[in-house]
């Protein structure tokens, strides 16, 4: 009796040991912050009625001062959300900052959305609404006001605030009226050199 017991012991370990382990890993942190902006159902019309996908607009930036916007169609909302997320992550540009806002005031207009940028006092805040607003807290601006002008669609007013943040120079980049009479009268003194 003792020694059917072992055996019958014995077999059931085995298969115990037997069982695939996964080792366990710790959650990633996320390199971006990711942002859906606007998902749309679109229909393409064909023979046998109507095809419907989704389109979605997908901000992702670092909160430092990297940001990318991207669109993507996909059969669901979950392929299309994954989709625009890695064009947005092959299109980031870097915006430039002066002490958490933005250095100079800027326009932009693509298509019929027009967006303008102005940088703000610290303590301010983001005194901008909707799309705009999340593109600036992704990209990791503090203090700025923003004004939306003619179209409201998402899509456009996202390219064109992404357009604004292009048009940025830093404050060392800038040509103002005494840098540039500093340099004409050195110019000046190597020609009498000559």
């Amino acid at each position: 009796m003792a020694d059917q017991a072992q055996t019958t012991e014995a077999p059931r370990r085995q298969q115990q040991d037997r069982r695939p382990r996964r080792p366990e890993m710790a959650p990633e942190e996320k390199q971006f912050d990711e942002r859906t902006l606007h998902i749309d159902r679109v229909a393409r019309v064909v023979k046998g009625g109507r095809r419907f996908r989704f389109r979605a607009l997908v901000v992702v930036g670092d909160r430092k001062n990297k940001v990318g916007i991207g669109i993507a169609k996909g059969a669901d909302v979950t392929a299309a959300v994954t989709k625009a997320t890695d064009v947005a992550k092959k299109h980031m540009i870097t915006v430039p900052l002066y002490k958490g806002t933005l250095p100079h005031e800027v326009e932009a207009k693509v298509s019929g959305a027009r967006i303008l940028l102005k940088p703000a006092s610290a303590g301010t805040g983001l005194i901008a609404g909707g799309v705009v607003r999340t593109i600036l807290e992704v990209a990791g601006v503090s203090n700025a006001l923003s004004k939306s002008l003619g179209s409201t669609n998402k899509t456009n007013t996202a390219y064109a605030t992404i357009a604004a943040f292009e048009q940025l120079a830093p404050a060392n980049k800038w040509i103002t009226r005494q840098g540039e009479a500093a340099k004409k009268p050195a110019a000046k003194a190597k020609k009498v050199e000559a």
